[in-house]
């Protein structure tokens, strides 16, 4: 009986013990995934870069507040530089996203979204395209994932 009666108290012990030795081998990482940021980096052409700029403070403005307030991006940043190159950017436009998961799944609504706000079409949409294609050059494009530089709560 004092066999069975220590084994039942070990066996108890060994169980409340598990989960803490677990936790403890188990490393915390002092970082965390945060959200995505779609960049495109772009080079103004001389002597243009006041339109495009106008374009970025109206049209593009106004399509990125359309996707904010619908809750398809977070938030949206226009960056400058100086171009370190003839085939250097000078402009960064930075849209955040949630996640990538949540990225991807919207991209039908952020469509729809934009071209409301803008009242465009595919007529419209290409025309601006072109027209923009005169004024600054696409240099490339990234999907950045932020880190946040904490454990994950």
């Amino acid at each position: 009986m004092k066999n069975m009666f220590r084994m039942v108290a070990v066996t108890v012990f060994a169980a409340l013990l598990l989960p803490a030795l677990t936790q403890a081998q188990t490393p915390t990482r002092p970082f965390h995934d945060g959200p995505v940021w779609d960049i495109t980096f772009v080079k103004a052409k001389p002597g243009i870069g006041l339109k495009y700029m106008n374009f970025l403070a109206t049209e593009w403005k106004t399509e990125q507040e359309a996707l904010k307030k619908a809750g398809l991006t977070l938030d949206y940043k226009v960056i400058a530089t100086e171009a370190h190159g003839t085939n250097d950017w000078d402009l960064m436009l930075m849209t955040e996203f949630k996640d990538l998961a949540t990225m991807e799944a919207n991209q039908d609504k952020r469509e729809e979204v934009a071209d409301k706000a803008l009242q465009s079409d595919d007529k419209k949409m290409i025309a601006g395209y072109e027209e923009r294609a005169s004024w600054r050059e696409i240099v490339g494009d990234r999907l950045a994932r932020e880190i946040i530089l904490e454990p994950k709560k």
